[in-house]
C-alpha cells in the first residue's frame, strides 16, 4: 500500500501538529504531519490512498479550532525560479 499526502489550508496558527493528527485519525493512519509555523497551512500523510480519500471528504470546509479548513490532495514540489527582487533602475549619483 502506498500513503498519500494531504494539503490542509487556513488553519489556525495555535493548531498544534498534535491536533491536526487527532483530527485525521478518525480516517485511518496518520504517518506524518507537518505544518509550516507562521504560514497558516501544513500537511499530512496518510498510510492509505482510501483513508486519504475520507478524510479529504469529511473535513474540507469543516471547522478546527475556530477556522474552516480547506483539505486537498498535495500538490508535487515543482522547482521555481528565485524571484528577483527588482528595486527600480539603479541609479549612480556619482559626478564625473
Amino acid at each position: 500500500m502506498s500513503s498519500k499526502k494531504l494539503y490542509v489550508g487556513n488553519l489556525n496558527y495555535k493548531t498544534t501538529e498534535e491536533k491536526l493528527k487527532e483530527a485525521f485519525s478518525q480516517f485511518g493512519e496518520v504517518t506524518l504531519v507537518n505544518i509550516l509555523q507562521g504560514r497558516g497551512f501544513g500537511f499530512v500523510e496518510m498510510a492509505t490512498p482510501e483513508g486519504a480519500e475520507e478524510a479529504k471528504n469529511k473535513l474540507n470546509s469543516s471547522d478546527l479550532e475556530g477556522r474552516k479548513i480547506i483539505v486537498n490532495d498535495a500538490r508535487p514540489m515543482t522547482e521555481r525560479p528565485r524571484e528577483r527582487k527588482d528595486f527600480g533602475e539603479r541609479r549612480d549619483f556619482r559626478k564625473f
